[in-house]
């Protein structure tokens, strides 16, 4: 009789089966939906990042041109004409700003991006030389400051010192909240570790080719060896488990209840390998880099290409809206409408 398995079919589920051992089933089918969901993620991201190559680099390449043209026109229109002081700082900002958008640019030239490099480094040094001057301004008032200082109130010290001690006291219960939150994925971590090895010994035990005199059985016990081995190679301890629950259901043991510790230990340990599943399947959302943040159990493929074209509609008008800007900042006298109308703030959903 060929011995049957089947990843799909999780623990057997009965009206007698505890609270824990419920939730266990639960966690279960929750890593079985997530590697689903992953499978079917990574199937589809290079087709994704494909088509958001093809919808918004272009446009992000026009967008990093126009800021390069408004960069250099008001570079060259701060010193080469008169303006206010106020209106001064306000240049000043913009070009700062756009400098800084564009050091990380990968859509410049060589030139452009040299250029766009020295600006940026003169703002920086600009503003530190600033830093460094203010403590300087503040230590010429000081002396004065220190001769009208109240004298010393035994109330405000030991008010002083109980917030101090506020402090102190919050800052010792965080540390050990975070001690107490290590020393729990460290045990997570060593369970997970050590229940891998104890299923893949239980489970090799079981189906050892080795082990079978029937041929045909041989075949689908090598088969399910080389599963076992490669899933411990993975450390994937949701295969493992599930070879395990199935063989020992094949063997007539649907009867017996796991113990509530093995429960809590595999509940542990599947915990840990469902968030770094999450975590994977966010990477590859992440990874197609839309304005919007999506979570993978909140949106479909189908959905993730509305998002893209939601995207490139924004970008749209903001290329439409830097390419207004640049007109005005053409001339001196559209630079001071700017200005004056507080024509730089424009939409930032794209400023870093």
């Amino acid at each position: 009789m060929a011995m049957s398995f089947d990843l799909k079919v999780t623990i057997k589920k009965n009206r007698d089966v505890s609270g824990p051992q419920k939730k266990l089933n639960v966690l279960i089918e929750k890593i079985e939906q997530q590697k689903t969901m992953l499978a079917t993620w990574q199937n589809a991201q290079t087709e994704i990042q494909d088509y958001t190559r093809q919808k918004l680099l272009p446009l992000y390449h026009e967008l990093h041109e126009l800021w390069f043209q408004q960069l250099t026109q008001l570079w060259n229109v701060l010193h080469e004409h008169e303006f206010s002081k106020a209106e001064i700082a306000k240049l000043d900002e913009k070009i700062a700003q756009l400098a800084k958008r564009l050091k990380h640019s990968q859509m410049l030239n060589a030139e452009q991006f040299k250029q766009a490099i020295q600006i940026d480094i003169f703002y920086r040094q600009h503003a530190e030389h600033n830093q460094r001057k203010a403590p300087k301004e503040v230590s010429a008032h000081a002396e004065p400051i220190q001769n009208t200082a109240h004298e010393f109130d035994p109330e405000d010290a030991a008010e002083a010192d109980f917030e101090r001690y506020v402090a102190e006291q919050k800052q010792a219960r965080d540390q050990a909240k975070q001690l107490r939150q290590q020393q729990k994925r460290e045990q997570a971590e060593q369970m997970a570790a050590q229940s891998l090895k104890t299923m893949y010994l239980k489970i090799a035990a079981i189906i050892h080719p080795d082990r079978e005199q029937n041929e045909t059985r041989k075949v689908e016990k090598t088969e399910l060896f080389q599963q076992a081995s490669q899933a411990y190679e993975q450390q994937d301890l949701f295969h493992l488990l599930k070879m395990q629950l199935q063989l020992e259901q094949n063997k007539g043991a649907t009867s017996k209840e796991l113990s509530p510790e093995q429960v809590k230990f595999y509940k542990l340990a599947l915990d840990t390998q469902s968030q770094q599943l999450e975590s994977q399947i966010d990477d590859i959302l992440n990874s197609f880099q839309l304005v919007k943040k999506l979570k993978a159990n909140q949106v479909h493929i189908s959905d993730m290409y509305k998002a893209i074209d939601a995207d490139a509609t924004e970008l749209k008008q903001h290329v439409k809206w830097e390419k207004e800007c640049l007109k005005y900042m053409k001339k001196v006298s559209g630079v001071e409408i700017l200005l004056g109308s507080g024509g730089f703030d424009f939409p930032s959903f794209l400023a870093e």
